[in-house]
């Protein structure tokens, strides 16, 4: 039986702000129906990596090829097969979300009928269906990060993209968040997620890629990474980013903090 093509493949991907080297060389293949967990300190370059292989930043150095697409080239066809959700997004807030959702029907030329229905509905799972026509003005954090996580399914994609997807989210909101991706999983969907949340990320990915300085520094299943490094994915992550002085400052904190 011949091996399916990679979703993804990437190979020697740099990218520079100005002087300021934000990617170096990095590589990776993602086959069909993978889950990757994308994990790093906070400017390692996650976002930018996920912006590249999303189309939405097209200018780097390297090879980039997304669903079988050159992602210079071609990136508007593998967008329409393409789900991205940000941790932050400029909505059109003085749209309602039927009416902001019914426009991202559009860009993707969804029947628009059909996409009233199904909006409605995932606005109903999210406990948005009696928001639907208010203006996203009033809405908070979590209640438009619904809205955008409903915005990066509605067609349905083959490869999704989630950049920090929980933030805002209430407990509730997240329990349902990781089920529905633990269910697109189980359906077969390629999932590349970043997030700080090492529990999720732990629990979800079948391969983890851990990302620091805009460097490639391991990859590998849970398994594989503990049986080398020992403990939890956030022990380890400690470990290899070189943070290992979480306790001692903590309790620097509370010694200022406390005196008088």
């Amino acid at each position: 039986m011949e091996k399916s093509p990679p979703v993804i493949e990437v190979v020697d991907l740099n990218k520079f702000y100005l002087k300021n080297h934000v990617l170096r060389s990095i590589s990776l293949i993602i086959q069909p129906g993978e889950v990757i967990g994308y994990i790093g300190p906070n400017g390692a370059g996650k976002s930018t990596t996920i912006k590249i292989m999303a189309g939405i930043i097209p200018e780097f150095a390297g090879s980039v090829r997304v669903l079988g697409l050159d992602m210079r080239t071609q990136a508007l066809e593998a967008k329409k097969r393409i789900g991205y959700i940000p941790e932050n997004a400029s909505l059109y807030e003085t749209l309602t979300p039927l009416e902001y959702l019914t426009f991202i029907g559009q860009l993707y030329a969804l029947d628009a009928r059909k996409v009233k229905h199904k909006a409605s509905e995932m606005l109903q799972v999210f406990e948005l269906f009696e928001r639907r026509d208010t203006r996203m003005t009033t809405f908070s954090k979590g209640m438009r990060q619904k809205v955008l996580l409903i915005a990066g399914l509605l067609h349905n994609p083959d490869l999704i993209f989630l950049d920090e997807p929980l933030s805002g989210l209430d407990a509730n909101a997240v329990i349902l968040v990781k089920e529905i991706l633990m269910q697109l999983k189980r359906s077969g969907k390629t999932i590349f997620y970043s997030s700080h949340i090492m529990d999720v990320v732990e629990k979800i990915s079948d391969r983890i890629i851990i990302i620091n300085q805009g460097e490639l520094i391991v990859q590998g299943t849970f398994a594989e990474l503990n049986s080398k490094l020992r403990g939890s994915l956030e022990q380890i992550f400690t470990q290899l980013t070189g943070n290992q002085e979480h306790e001692s400052t903590a309790e620097r904190f509370i010694e200022i903090l406390s005196a008088s």
